[in-house]
């Protein structure tokens, strides 16, 4: 097969997109030929957008050692003809989203390697279960936009319960992700728009259960999910995404509550309001998703990954409606 991979995460990186060159070298193992357009970096939590009006400037990865971290990045490509780097692999980079990505894959690059067969938005750093997890999640958005180009679409998520990146289960989740991408391409159900599907990073994955899942819906019931900071205490995006990435591991239960002071003086009404300057960062509490999965009954995604089983969400490209509401509304 054909196989178009992009991510979220961006190009391999040990701290921030640990899997996606185990992936895409466990694939390449398989036979398939494996065509990569990645974000340049972290485009986490981004859903399916596109930077409008934005021009998109791709470079070029050469991928290194496997977990070494020593790929390098180009501005321009390898020349076309030049029998020296026949053997030279190469990526592609934009300054862009996983939507933008897919997008520019499937009809811009790589056109002299066929049509593309299926196109597979991961492997996310991160479990992508829930509707909390995956209305925002960028891998998701990647499978989605490939969708609606008409494209059978993957989404891959490895739900990682501690971030000691150990090779040897990372290899393994490569493995059976490869297993279940052929099984799902030769028994693809035509209802079907895509797939997402989340394993478990855990020993002897290879041997875990497989079942079709639905995504449970649940509401974020904490409050707010940013923090209020001073604006010379603002972080590193990618420092800051590393916490959010531990908060997730321990499932952080941090009270939401409102700051000392707020809501003083509610009853005095003000011809216009004033405004305190604050930044804020977001800071959200992953334990109403861990909760929500606790309380829910079996058969959801939450809870398939929660049981270390491996789960395949099948998933319509579109925003389903309510039943029951239709015909005209009259005021």
């Amino acid at each position: 097969m054909h196989i178009l991979v992009t991510n979220d995460d961006g190009p391999p990186s040990n701290q921030s997109s640990p899997y996606i060159h185990s992936f895409v070298k466990t694939l390449q193992s398989a036979g398939h030929t494996v065509s990569v357009v990645l974000p340049h970096q972290q485009r986490s939590w981004i859903g399916k957008a596109h930077f409008a009006a934005q021009v998109i400037k791709p470079t070029y990865f050469r991928p290194g050692t496997l977990h070494q971290d020593d790929g390098a990045t180009h501005t321009k490509p390898l020349t076309a003809g030049d029998c020296s780097n026949d053997d030279k692999e190469e990526w592609v980079l934009v300054n862009s989203t996983p939507a933008s990505a897919a997008q520019l894959g499937l009809f811009h690059f790589f056109q002299d390697r066929g049509p593309v067969d299926v196109v597979v938005s991961g492997p996310n750093y991160g479990r992508n279960t829930t509707s909390l997890f995956s209305l925002s999640s960028g891998t998701i958005g990647g499978a989605m936009e490939a969708a609606i180009c008409r494209k059978r679409a993957i989404a891959l998520s490895y739900a990682f319960f501690s971030r000691d990146h150990d090779p040897e289960i990372i290899a393994g989740a490569s493995r059976m992700s490869v297993r279940l991408i052929e099984h799902l391409m030769s028994k693809w159900d035509e209802g079907v728009d895509l797939y997402s599907v989340n394993v478990p990073l855990v020993e002897g994955v290879e041997g875990k259960k497989v079942f079709y899942t639905y995504a449970l819906q649940n509401y974020w019931k904490s409050g707010s999910s940013f923090t209020e900071v001073e604006a010379e205490d603002e972080d590193d995006p990618a420092k800051k995404e590393a916490e959010i990435r531990e908060q997730e591991e321990l499932g952080s239960e941090k009270a939401k509550g409102m700051g000392e002071g707020e809501g003083e003086g509610r009853g005095i009404e003000k011809k216009h309001a004033r405004h305190k300057h604050r930044h804020f960062t977001w800071t959200p509490n992953f334990s109403d998703v861990y909760q929500s999965v606790e309380a829910s009954e079996p058969g959801n995604d939450g809870w398939a990954v929660k049981e270390g089983l491996i789960s395949v969400t099948p998933l319509k490209a579109n925003f389903m409606h309510v039943p029951g509401l239709q015909g005209e509304l009259k005021l």
